[in-house]
């Protein structure tokens, strides 16, 4: 039996009836398609989502978007929060759309993110050449500036026959589904082929299930990390998103309590972990807490779940610094469980952790080596306490002003939302995580603007309430979705953070000899340099022109009222604070392990010679790990 579709029909259809299923649950693969449209994709994609309709059970829900990078991160806050196991399709024209998906791809794959991105392709026939937004290349005449995702996408293929989809659209599937190897995944979609017909076998469009497994590790491996662990004096967990993603949270916090071995979290991983867990430590890494970075430092045996271990978890290779000290990695990717040398523990973090335990029943560690961080996770809390502190009713609040009172504001369903600046660093510190999932923190990427689509995805794919922290600096780059979030009455709340300028990089630039150099949102001085008065914007109310309620706290006393109202507001809303100017944005102690940013050698400003004397000293302490 077949049925006659045109190709973009045909896929609409096809994606309908795909579905994940872990654990005996079963949910859409893929739940939606956001788009924009344009000639190259208005008659495929866009009459195929028309025909096909948004509601029942062969429906495809459609989003309207405003940008295509932010549709993508749309899609992808979506997916994370269904622990990958459902996305979301993003659809575009060809030209410049289609190559404003490359960030969004690339955060999706570093990410291990599933997103499928559908942008329309120039002619397969070729009937005029060049057509509109076509790339000619004199030495290639099967490229086209879909070529830009190659390298960002974890599955690539241009249909350029009707029959092609087939074998195209199982391998999406495939590698969307797979935990080990998700990421963005591209179908481009020549146009012309988009509106040709064909006969489709019914056994295509008909429901079609992939099993996400919870493959176990080896035994073997299992049984050398327990004995690894058993000789160790100082253990510790490094917690990554591969943790939540594989919904571990439960199995990790009762590894924890029977072994009692201390864990901190990189920036995916937290929210996995609730603050009052005895053996949490907090953050790891350039934006950790003191009492991780000092086990960090004194570990004998570094046990990593779900971790790629990025530059900013092992602070450039200069955190773990025991002599001798061994690694342990459960990850479901073999590429990552293999890092720095260590015990390859190949398989899902939940599954894995429970085979773990089982292994070290009865082990506990050393009591002095529990009441040692135990004590220093206290000292942390009290820097905390204090860090979050209410500040003066009638002055203006910092940047931890702000976070204090946004925690004291949120449930245990609320989800804050960040990607980049110096919030990271502040929130990876300080926040008190409830480990229900409540933190988000794109840090893969940290790519600038993702916070607001970010957590129209997050809403639709929970209905939870949704923060999105966004600096001015970041705000200015994609408040696109703001009118997103009006049109579908998506009841996100923003807090807008106004402090005039890139905080974070500025404060980066005076630590490597830049001297702040055009980090300030400032008028220009006589000397040419962005020294002068800050600019006289009014992000508030750009805010409110495009739709958005909008309260505004210019005191810390206004800014606990406007939170508080804007916790029970009804619609989407934005909280405008203008906090402390970047040069004193935060008021939070000083990293508490290095991160490698490298640092002229030759200079004759007096900073860059005094940075590079620091750079050489932190540089000397990086090792590689190649022990067994």
């Amino acid at each position: 039996m077949t049925r006659r579709l045109t190709v973009a029909q045909a896929l609409v259809e096809f994606l309908a009836h795909q579905y994940s299923e872990r654990d005996g649950r079963r949910q859409r693969l893929i739940a939606g398609c956001w788009g924009i449209f344009g000639h190259g994709n208005v008659a495929g994609i866009g009459q195929a989502l028309l025909e096909t309709g948004q509601t029942g059970d062969a429906g495809m829900p459609f989003h309207q978007g405003r940008n295509e990078q932010a549709m993508v991160h749309a899609a992808v806050g979506y997916a994370r929060e269904r622990g990958r196991l459902s996305a979301q399709a993003v659809t575009t024209s060809i030209g410049p759309g289609a190559t404003n998906l490359v960030t969004g791809a690339a955060l999706a794959t570093i990410n291990h993110l599933p997103v499928l991105l559908l942008p329309g392709d120039t002619f397969a026939t070729r009937p005029a050449d060049p057509v509109l937004q076509q790339l000619q290349l004199p030495t290639a005449g099967d490229v086209s500036v879909n070529d830009c995702l190659r390298p960002v996408s974890r599955y690539f293929d241009r249909i350029t026959r009707p029959e092609a989809l087939i074998p195209a659209a199982l391998q999406a599937m495939r590698v969307l589904a797979d935990p080990a190897e998700t990421g963005a995944v591209t179908l481009a979609l020549p146009q012309d082929v988009q509106a040709e017909d064909f006969d489709w076998p019914e056994e295509f469009l008909a429901d079609r299930i992939w099993p996400v497994r919870r493959p176990v590790p080896d035994p073997a491996a299992v049984a050398e990390a327990a004995r690894a662990v058993r000789a160790a004096r100082r253990p510790l967990l490094v917690v990554g998103g591969g943790v939540r993603h594989s919904g571990a949270e439960a199995e990790l916090s009762s590894f924890a309590l029977a072994t009692g071995i201390p864990l901190a979290t990189t920036q995916a991983g937290k929210g996995a972990v609730d603050h009052q867990l005895p053996m949490d430590l907090g953050g790891i890494g350039h934006t950790g807490t003191a009492v991780a970075a000092q086990l960090a430092r004194d570990a004998d045996l570094v046990i990593g779940v779900g971790t790629r271990y990025t530059d900013f978890t092992t602070a450039s290779a200069t955190l773990f610094a025991a002599p001798g000290v061994r690694f342990a990695n459960l990850n479901i990717a073999s590429f990552d469980a293999h890092k720095l040398c260590g015990l390859a523990l190949t398989g899902d973090a939940r599954a894995g952790l429970a085979a773990l335990r089982a292994e070290l029943a009865g082990y506990r560690v050393p009591e002095d080596y529990e009441r040692g961080y135990i004590r220093g996770r206290h000292e942390w809390r009290h820097v905390t306490e204090r860090a979050l502190a209410p500040g003066q009713p009638d002055a203006r609040p910092t940047q931890l002003h702000v976070l204090g009172a946004l925690s004291r504001v949120t449930g245990d369903r609320d989800v804050v939302i960040n990607a980049a600046g110096s919030l990271p660093g502040d929130l990876h510190r300080f926040w008190p995580s409830r480990g229900t999932g409540d933190y988000h923190v794109e840090y893969g990427y940290s790519c600038m603007g993702y916070e607001i689509p970010a957590a129209l995805g997050v809403h639709l794919a929970s209905g939870r309430p949704v923060w999105a922290l966004v600096g001015d600096g970041t705000y200015l780059m994609m408040p696109t979705e703001l009118v997103t979030a009006v049109q579908e009455r998506i009841p996100v709340r923003v807090v807008l953070i106004q402090n005039h300028g890139y905080a974070s990089i500025g404060g980066l630039s005076a630590s490597v000899g830049g001297e702040g150099f055009a980090t300030a949102y400032r008028f220009r001085a006589p000397d040419g340099s962005y020294t002068g008065d800050p600019l006289p914007v009014d992000l508030a109310a750009n805010a409110a022109s495009l739709g958005m309620a909008v309260l505004r706290a210019r005191t810390t006393a206004e800014l606990t009222e406007a939170l508080a109202a804007a916790r029970t507001a009804e619609g989407p809303v934005c909280v405008h604070v203008e906090t402390e100017t970047a040069d004193t944005v935060s008021g939070a102690p000083p990293a508490q392990a290095w991160w490698d940013v490298p640092v002229a050698r030759t200079a004759t400003r007096p900073a860059a010679l005094a940075a590079r004397a620091e750079y050489d000293k932190n540089a000397a302490a990086r090792r590689r790990y190649l022990g067994h």
